[in-house]
């Protein structure tokens, strides 16, 4: 079965980015399972787009992401980088602690996803 991701490789690259600056290709590749020269083009292309700023730090790149820029795509014009990683950072942090429920008012049952009671209702 093949492999895939709600989110673009771009859009996953960029991920890694915010959460190192410093990162290196070789670390954008093996976390993205693409080629080092994949993970090069991909950079390249987010960085010629003008999303991110590269700055030679000796031997390796530093990486500035430009999150005041609009996300490309028509449905995206509201959001801007900085808005969407700061989700995805969140997100990605998070992933591991178990969700927390509150109840909407005293003594109520908290509400559940209409996906989890159609997937616990009786056939």
């Amino acid at each position: 079965m093949a492999k895939w991701s709600f989110l673009t490789n771009h859009a996953r690259a960029l991920l890694c980015i915010a959460h190192n600056p410093g990162v290196r290709l070789r670390d954008i590749a093996t976390t993205l399972d693409i080629t080092e020269r994949s993970a090069y083009a991909i950079v390249n292309e987010l960085a010629d787009a003008g999303y991110l700023i590269k700055n030679k730090d000796g031997r390796r790149n530093h990486y500035d992401i430009q999150g005041h820029l609009p996300l490309r795509g028509a449905v995206g014009r509201e959001r801007t980088i900085s808005e969407v990683l700061d989700i995805l950072v969140e997100a990605s942090t998070h992933q591991h602690s178990p969700p927390t429920h509150q109840p909407e008012a005293p003594g109520a049952r908290p509400r559940r996803a209409w996906w989890r009671r159609r997937a616990h209702a009786p056939a």
